[in-house]
């Protein structure tokens, strides 16, 4: 049987060499001179919004490392029903992990209950928020509840201004508002390139939840 792989020539041009090594050795620099000015510390505002997926997915890997860290952390969800099997698996004194969601509106069709359920979440999250033992607070989907107006935007930026200065916070769901982006320090925007479900796959244990 032929091998699959074959040996890799590299070039080894003494000019290319040169040339690769000044341009690393200015980026090396520049990078050196944004971590000595960058001297600042304090809790962060953290914002995952877009149309595209892994929104919650990359807060509940922050998350992880907060736990890995030995900091305590607090999850609320919004909207959605908790997801059990992330849920199951980060079992830690140091995690609290409140459902609040009975799922998503579409399947709810309960205005009021819906906004009720926010509510709740809310005033949880509020507490945590001033709890200086928390050293983050993840709200999943979040954004969602502002964008179908269950809780107004400036309440949720005047809770966030009266946090813990050290603590941060993570907010998911696609629809972020302007003065929520306007606040937040960190925003990032998931953007759908493609998507299996509109290919007729059906949404899959691990993946999608």
């Amino acid at each position: 049987m032929k091998p699959i792989f074959t040996s890799l020539t590299v070039d080894t041009d003494p000019v290319v060499e040169s040339a690769h090594r000044a341009a690393m050795q200015t980026k090396q620099e520049a990078m050196h001179a944004l971590i000595a000015a960058a001297q600042e510390k304090r809790g962060l505002v953290i914002v995952h919004t877009g149309d595209g997926k892994g929104k919650s997915t990359a807060a509940f890997g922050l998350l992880t490392r907060m736990l890995g860290h030995g900091r305590r952390c607090v999850v609320v969800q919004f909207i959605k029903s908790g997801d059990a099997a992330i849920e199951r698996h980060l079992r830690s004194p140091q995690l609290a992990w409140h459902r609040c969601g009975e799922g998503f509106t579409w399947d709810t069709q309960n205005r009021a209950g819906d906004v009720e359920a926010v509510r709740t979440g809310w005033a949880i999250a509020v507490q945590a928020m001033q709890d200086p033992e928390v050293g983050l607070v993840l709200l999943d989907e979040l954004n969602i509840a502002m964008a179908y107006d269950y809780l107004p935007v400036g309440e949720v930026v005047a809770g966030l201004r009266l946090r813990v200065p050290s603590q941060h916070v993570v907010l998911t769901g696609r629809g972020a508002p302007e003065a929520l982006i306007e606040a937040a320090d960190l925003v990032t925007e998931m953007r759908e390139v493609k998507h299996p479900f509109k290919a007729g796959v059906k949404a899959q244990a691990g993946v999608e939840y």
